[in-house]
C-alpha cells in the first residue's frame, strides 16, 4: 500500500498536482508519522500550494526529525515569504552547509534588509561560481542592487559590463541613472526597455494587449517620475492617471504613483489627494517598498492632514515619524508649520529651539526656519540674532547680504558694519598660512575682496568716510591698477583730508592714456546703435556761401502766446485756487438748494404737480409705505452702498424714461 502511495505522490508531483500529492503524503504519514521523506514532501506540497504558514508549522512541530541540515532552505523560504526577514536570515546563517539554493535566498534576504553591499558581494559570488539556465535572472538581480545603491545611498554605480539584452536590465540601468540625476539618459533607457518588453511579450500568442500594458505599467511609472523631476507635471500627471486606470495588481507601484500625485497636488486639489492616499494604505505595501519610500509616504500623509485642517491627525503622524527618526528634520518642521497655522508662533519657535539644542548637527537648518518665523512676526532684530548664532554660515556672502539688508531696514547701521567686519576677519584668519613659524603672504580670495568692496560701498553710502577709507586702501593695495578703487579713495579723502587726496590723485593715469580711440561713425552705424546721425544735405548756391561764411544759423521757433479767457482783466489778481476743483476751494459753501416751482400745465394731459401727492388722502400715516422713487430723499438710509459718482445715474433719468413710455402709449389702442 505504501509503495502505491509513493507512486501516486511521484506521478502527481511530476504533473504539478500538489493538492492530490498532499493527500497521498498524509496517508503515508498515517502509517508512519515520523517518516522524514514524507514530512519533507508534505512541506514542499504546502509551499507549492502557497500555504507557507502551515508548512512552517509542520517544520516547527517536527523539529526532532526535520533538523536544520535537512530542511533549512524550506524553513528559510517560508519565513521569507511570510515577511519574517530577520528570522530567515538567522535560519540561513545557522545552516551547516551553504547550498546554491540557500545562497540565492541569502541574496534576496539581504536585498530586503537593504544591506546592499553584502547583497552585491553575494550575487557576484553566485554569478562567478554558477553555470546554469538562471544566469540571466542573477544578472538582473545584480543590476537591481546597483540601482538601489544609486537611488537610496547615492553611490556612483560601477560599470558591471552587463549586456542590456532584456527589458528588466534596461529598466534597472535607467533607475541607476535616475539616482545619478542623468534624467535624459534614463528616459532613453526606459524607452528602449519598453520596446524590448513589447517585442518579448508579443512573441507569445497567449499574451493579450492588456497583459502587455500591465507589464509596461512599472516602466511608464518611472517615465512619469522623470517628467515630474523635469517639471513637466501635466504630462506626468496624465501618465500617472493612465496607469491607475489599468488597476495593476502591484500594490507597491500603486502606492508610489499615488504618493507622487499627492506631491504634485500639494495644497491644491486636496479632495483628489485624499482619494489617492487610500492607495498608500493597501495591505502589503510595507513589504513592497523600501524604508525611505515608506517614510516619504508618511511625511506626505502628515502634510496632507495639515492642508486639510486635520490638526490632531497631523500631530499624531508627525510625532510617530519623530519617534521613528529622532534626528530627522521634517517631522519637527511639520509640527512647527501646524502650530503656525494655529497662530501659535511662539510655541513653534520654542519647539524648533529645543530640537536645535538636542541635535546640534541639524541646528543650522532649524535656526534658518526660526529666523523666518521671527521675520513673519515682524521681529527682524531677533531674526538677525538667530542668524548670527549660526557659526558655520556667518561668513557666507549670502548670509552677510541678508543680515546687512535686515539691519539696514531696521536702520541699525552699526550692526550691519559689524557683520561685514566679522566676515572679513574670518577670511583673514583662514587666508593666512604658517610656514616654518612665519606667516607667508597669500593673495586674498575673490570672495574676501568682494566683501571688502561691499563693506566700503556700504560705509560710503551711509556717510562713514573714515571707516571706508581703510577698506579702500586695502583694496588698492591688492590691485594698484584699479582706477575705480583709487577714484573712490580720492573722493573719500577729499572730504576728510584734502591734502592726502591731492597726493593720491597723482597716481591717476593721464587723460591721454585714458582717451578712448573710438570711430564715432562706425559706432553709430553699427547694428546695435539706437540713434543714427542724419547725413548732412548737399549745400548749393547761397546756402553753401552761408555755410562757408558765417556757419549754419538755427531757426528759433516762436513761442505762441497762451489764450486768455474772454473775461480776463489784467488789473485783477488771478485766483490762486483756480487750478483746484470747485469743491476743494476754501471759499466753496456748497450749492444753494432752491424751492422747486410748481410746474402747472407741463407734462401730459391730466398730470398734476409733484406736490399733489401731499394732498392725497390715501397717502396718510396709516397707509403702507411705498417704495421710494429713484433719486428721492427716502434713499438716505442706504448711504453706505452709494454708487460712486462716475457710475451714478441722473436723478431724473427714470422719470424721463417713464414720460417717454407714456408718450408712446398715447396713440395705442386699448379699452377701459
Amino acid at each position: 500500500a505504501a509503495a502505491g502511495l509513493w507512486s501516486e505522490v511521484n506521478r502527481c508531483g511530476q504533473n504539478g498536482d500538489f493538492s492530490r500529492a498532499l493527500k497521498s503524503v498524509n496517508k503515508i504519514l498515517q502509517i508512519n508519522k515520523d517518516d522524514v521523506t514524507a514530512l519533507q514532501c508534505k512541506v514542499v506540497c504546502l509551499i507549492q500550494n502557497g500555504n507557507f504558514k502551515e508548512a512552517l508549522g509542520v517544520i516547527n512541530t517536527h523539529t526532532k526529525v526535520l533538523t536544520s541540515d535537512v530542511i533549512a532552505f524550506e524553513k528559510a523560504y517560508c519565513e521569507y515569504r511570510l515577511n519574517r526577514i530577520e528570522s530567515a536570515l538567522k535560519t540561513i546563517q545557522s545552516a551547516s552547509q551553504q547550498t546554491d539554493k540557500l545562497k540565492e535566498l541569502y541574496g534576496q534576504v539581504l536585498y530586503r534588509l537593504e544591506r546592499y553591499d553584502d547583497c552585491l558581494a553575494a550575487y557576484r559570488d553566485l554569478i562567478r561560481n554558477s553555470q546554469d539556465e538562471y544566469e540571466e535572472e542573477r544578472k538582473t538581480n545584480l543590476s537591481a542592487v546597483v540601482a538601489a545603491q544609486s537611488t537610496w545611498e547615492k553611490v556612483v554605480p560601477e560599470d558591471l559590463g552587463l549586456r542590456e539584452a532584456t527589458y528588466e536590465l534596461c529598466y534597472n540601468s535607467a533607475c541607476a541613472l535616475i539616482g545619478q540625476g542623468k534624467l535624459n539618459e534614463a528616459m532613453k533607457k526606459l524607452q528602449k526597455a519598453e520596446e524590448l518588453c513589447r517585442q518579448s511579450l508579443s512573441e507569445d500568442s497567449d499574451v493579450t494587449e492588456e497583459d502587455i500594458e500591465a507589464e509596461l505599467a512599472i516602466i511608464h511609472g518611472q517615465m512619469a517620475y522623470i517628467m515630474q523631476l523635469q517639471g513637466r507635471t501635466e504630462d506626468a500627471l496624465q501618465l500617472y492617471n493612465q496607469i491607475i486606470k489599468l488597476k495593476p495588481t502591484d500594490v507597491g507601484l500603486l502606492a508610489v504613483i499615488a504618493n507622487n500625485i499627492i506631491t504634485i497636488n500639494k495644497d491644491q486639489n486636496v479632495f483628489d489627494s485624499k482619494k489617492k492616499v487610500k492607495l498608500t494604505n493597501a495591505e502589503g505595501v510595507e513589504h513592497k517598498l523600501s524604508k525611505k519610500q515608506l517614510q516619504a509616504i508618511e511625511f506626505n500623509k502628515a502634510l496632507l492632514a495639515m492642508y486639510t485642517n486635520q490638526a490632531d491627525q497631523c500631530r499624531k503622524l508627525s510625532a510617530s515619524l519623530q519617534s521613528q527618526s529622532p534626528e530627522h528634520l521634517l517631522p519637527v518642521l511639520i509640527q512647527a508649520a501646524q502650530l503656525c497655522r494655529e497662530k501659535q508662533h511662539a510655541k513653534a519657535v520654542g519647539l524648533l529651539q529645543d530640537f536645535a539644542d538636542q541635535h546640534p548637527a541639524n541646528a543650522a537648518e532649524i535656526k534658518l526656519t526660526m529666523a523666518q518665523l521671527k521675520i513673519a512676526q515682524g521681529s527682524v532684530t531677533k531674526a538677525c540674532m538667530i542668524l548670527r548664532s549660526i557659526e558655520e554660515l556667518q561668513h557666507k556672502p549670502g548670509m552677510v547680504s541678508a543680515l546687512v539688508t535686515m539691519y539696514s531696514h531696521e536702520e541699525d547701521i552699526d550692526s550691519a558694519i559689524e557683520v561685514f567686519t566679522q566676515a572679513i576677519q574670518w577670511y583673514q584668519q583662514h587666508q593666512a598660512r604658517t610656514n616654518h613659524g612665519c606667516c607667508v603672504f597669500q593673495p586674498k580670495s575673490p570672495v574676501h575682496l568682494s566683501l571688502i568692496r561691499e563693506a566700503a560701498n556700504f560705509k560710503l553710502k551711509h556717510g562713514r568716510k573714515k571707516e571706508a577709507i581703510s577698506d579702500l586702501e586695502e583694496l588698492w593695495k591688492q590691485n594698484p591698477k584699479d582706477v575705480h578703487t583709487l577714484a573712490q579713495l580720492i573722493s573719500a579723502y577729499s572730504l576728510v583730508d584734502p591734502e592726502k587726496a591731492k597726493v593720491l590723485s597723482k597716481h591717476l593715469p593721464s587723460s591721454d592714456t585714458m582717451s578712448l580711440k573710438v570711430d564715432v561713425d562706425a559706432l553709430e552705424n553699427s547694428h546695435g546703435a539706437t540713434y543714427v546721425r542724419k547725413k548732412a544735405a548737399k549745400l548749393t548756391g547761397d546756402n553753401q556761401q552761408k555755410e562757408q561764411g558765417q556757419g549754419e544759423v538755427k531757426k528759433k521757433k516762436k513761442k505762441k502766446k497762451g489764450k486768455l479767457p474772454k473775461n480776463y482783466d489784467p488789473k485783477v489778481t488771478p485766483d490762486p485756487e483756480r487750478w483746484l476743483p470747485m469743491r476743494e476751494r476754501s471759499y466753496y459753501r456748497g450749492r444753494k438748494k432752491g424751492k422747486k416751482k410748481d410746474q402747472v400745465g407741463k407734462g401730459t394731459q391730466g398730470s398734476t404737480t409733484t406736490g399733489s401727492s401731499e394732498l392725497d388722502a390715501s397717502r396718510t400715516a396709516s397707509s403702507p409705505p411705498t417704495s421710494p422713487r429713484p433719486g428721492s430723499g427716502a434713499a438716505v438710509s442706504a448711504a453706505s452702498n452709494v454708487i460712486p459718482p462716475r457710475h451714478q445715474k441722473p436723478a431724473g433719468a427714470p422719470a424721463t424714461k417713464k414720460k417717454q413710455q407714456q408718450k408712446k402709449k398715447k396713440g395705442a389702442k386699448g379699452g377701459w
